[in-house]
């Protein structure tokens, strides 16, 4: 129902947004709007497409590691923690081995391995699910927690920033880390609360304990390199670990006598169906952030926003950035685009540029992942999904601009 709301909301601001600038002269602007509408549709239905090869491989090694009992083990490593934070998901069910492998995925920059990861997640939580267009307590935790963006290796954003000549690329990797830390911890707290899961508990804190002391190891030793050296390992290190586990899935099931060709191509047909699927549900979110942009209302919240905070006497270095902010739940390709032009008009190291980068790492595109992660399984009622979405997505921001200022104001 929400997303329901936001999506309407996006034609009929930008009607009357569009009514206004025509009357004030701007022949152009229904136009504008008309060809973002097509365009929108048009990637929806390529990004949908481009999906079908990796969906097809990525369900079709999920279907061997379920067979050959991989899956299982990943779900039994988990199993304390996990079946405290998704009590509706039976002990040792695949479903959370497959969350597992979606959030390491995530961390580790994976991001075309996580989404046919997440996907996969989602279809074996909706086969848990009694009600099957209503999104089950399971599928919002694994769906807010997934928007929340917890990202250890922002590699992309490093290489952006080194193309644009910045003096030191990397020196955004520390405030990304801390930012995207408090907008995960934004989500574990407000799905919690909504679903009345205690944090307190000593299994939850016990792992979150051991998460959070491997994070700042990980946070330590990458201080130590240069952003080459974590290029490097990134690649090397990230790309290992995901073929690693993929041979694994392969020896395993050999091992226990598993047809591994058939298995690999009743999981492949599965793959197929869901990259298919998904394609109105990602046509639908597309082409209303398209026309939401191309009306030009976005430049009129932040430079709304951007007075406010002039007029409260706060320092407004950061409101350049903000644009990013807004974008980056409806549009990563967006979110990036405005970021690389500030980097391009400011300077890398400008300060607007840095909080910019900060924010890029450490949120995500929300309305992206809710449509294609509940589409994919036909969920129609996201019940509290979106606004924890939405307001973990707003602490990172807030995160990002006051650690910026601690490290760069």
């Amino acid at each position: 129902m929400a997303l329901n709301y936001v999506w309407v909301s996006f034609f009929l601001i930008t009607f009357f947004v569009a009514l206004v600038k025509l009357i004030g002269g701007d022949t152009e602007v229904f136009q504008n709007i008309v060809n973002s509408l097509f365009e929108g549709a048009a990637n929806g239905a390529t990004i949908s497409l481009g999906l079908i090869g990796m969906m097809t491989f990525a369900l079709g090694i999920m279907k061997i590691g379920e067979k050959g009992g991989m899956i299982n083990i990943f779900a039994k490593a988990v199993g304390p923690f996990f079946n405290k934070l998704f009590p509706e998901i039976p002990k040792n069910h695949p479903a959370l081995g497959s969350i597992l492998m979606n959030f390491s995925a995530n961390a580790l920059g994976l991001d075309n391995a996580a989404t046919p990861l997440g996907l996969k997640a989602m279809k074996e939580l909706q086969e848990l699910n009694p009600q099957k267009d209503t999104a089950s307590n399971a599928q919002i935790m694994f769906i807010v927690l997934n928007a929340s963006s917890l990202t250890l290796l922002p590699i992309s954003i490093m290489a952006y920033r080194q193309e644009a000549g910045a003096a030191q690329p990397s020196d955004i990797f520390l405030p990304i880390l801390i930012a995207t830390f408090f907008s995960t911890l934004a989500a574990l707290i407000l799905v919690s609360i909504y679903q009345k899961i205690n944090l307190f508990n000593k299994t939850i804190l016990a792992y979150l304990g051991g998460l959070v002391v491997l994070v700042g190891c990980a946070l330590y030793y990458f201080t130590t390199l240069n952003q080459e050296e974590i290029g490097v390992i990134s690649r090397v290190f990230g790309n290992l670990v995901l073929f690693t586990l993929f041979t694994s899935f392969i020896g395993l099931a050999l091992i226990r006598k598993i047809n591994v060709y058939d298995a690999f191509i009743e999981g492949a047909k599965e793959g197929f169906d869901v990259a298919v699927k998904i394609i109105p549900y990602l046509v639908a979110i597309l082409v209303g952030i398209a026309v939401f942009r191309a009306s030009g209302t976005m430049d009129y919240i932040v430079n709304g926003i951007a007075y406010l905070i002039k007029l409260m006497g706060i320092d407004t270095g950061f409101v350049e950035a903000l644009p990013v902010a807004f974008m980056k739940p409806l549009s990563g390709s967006g979110a990036r685009g405005l970021m690389v032009e500030l980097m391009a008009t400011k300077g890398p190291d400008d300060f607007a540029s840095r909080v910019a980068c900060v924010i890029q790492g450490s949120t995500e595109t929300t309305f992206y992942v809710l449509a294609v992660y509940f589409g994919s399984v036909a969920i129609k009622k996201t019940r509290h999904a979106l606004p924890c979405a939405l307001l973990a997505e707003l602490v990172g921001v807030i995160a990002a601009i006051i650690v910026s200022y601690i490290f760069f104001g």
